[in-house]
């Protein structure tokens, strides 16, 4: 792809599996971004050795060290001004971010959530859509602002819900789209697709089939 990557840094709390996922985009030329860290606030995380594996540097910053969350976020920014990051991203990362950490990032971070927002924002989600008896859920990347899976919409994929799903099986075919989606979303914030206004997010040059619609169940 022409032009300089962008330089992105990743912050996780687990195993990983959407960093990897932006990782493969790059090897195989989809994503014109470089991950230049890798930042994991649970030492134990698995996407610290996917990191390692690959040659990017991995750091652990655990948030139980720091007297206050400001602290945490500072040692964050700290790291990522080091690495030289424009754009951050959440692929799993387990903490809520501030307004102090935004505002050293403004409109440059994102996060994947594996729901339809803004229904079942939080933790434990795929159960929550089971439970609550939805035909359909999916996933959200959205820029993050200072409320809990409240920023704009970038985009969204969305997955069947059936009657014998568990929150774990729905987790799976969830998580199968978040691996299609999130690289393809810092491609298009790469190539400088993507602007905001207001709540809406437009992206340039995005494909619109006003047919295309899904029935749950099928008809």
């Amino acid at each position: 792809m022409a032009g300089k990557p962008l330089k992105i840094g990743v912050l996780i709390s687990g195993r990983g599996s959407n960093l990897q996922a932006i990782i493969d985009g790059i090897t195989r030329g989809e994503v014109a971004a470089e991950i230049t860290v890798v930042i994991s606030n649970e030492p134990g995380a698995y996407g610290l050795k996917r990191a390692e594996t690959n040659g990017i540097p991995a750091v652990v910053v655990n948030h139980r060290q720091y007297p206050t969350r400001q602290e945490f976020e500072t040692k964050l920014i700290e790291i990522l001004k080091e690495k030289d990051v424009a754009f951050v991203v959440l692929a799993g990362f387990m903490r809520v971010l501030t307004s102090h950490f935004l505002k050293a990032f403004p409109q440059r971070v994102v996060n994947i959530h594996p729901a339809l927002l803004p229904s079942f924002p939080g933790v434990g989600v795929q159960e929550k859509a089971v439970e609550y008896g939805v035909r359909f859920s999916g996933c959200t990347v959205h820029f993050v602002n200072e409320g809990v899976d409240a920023g704009p919409i970038i985009a969204q994929a969305v997955v069947p819900v059936f009657p014998t799903d568990t929150g774990e099986i729905l987790a799976d075919r969830i998580l199968a789209m978040e691996h299609q989606i999130f690289p393809r979303v810092i491609n298009w914030i790469a190539e400088g697709r993507v602007r905001v206004e207001g709540r809406r997010v437009i992206v340039e040059g995005a494909e619109t089939d006003e047919n295309r619609a899904w029935i749950e169940p099928a008809i």
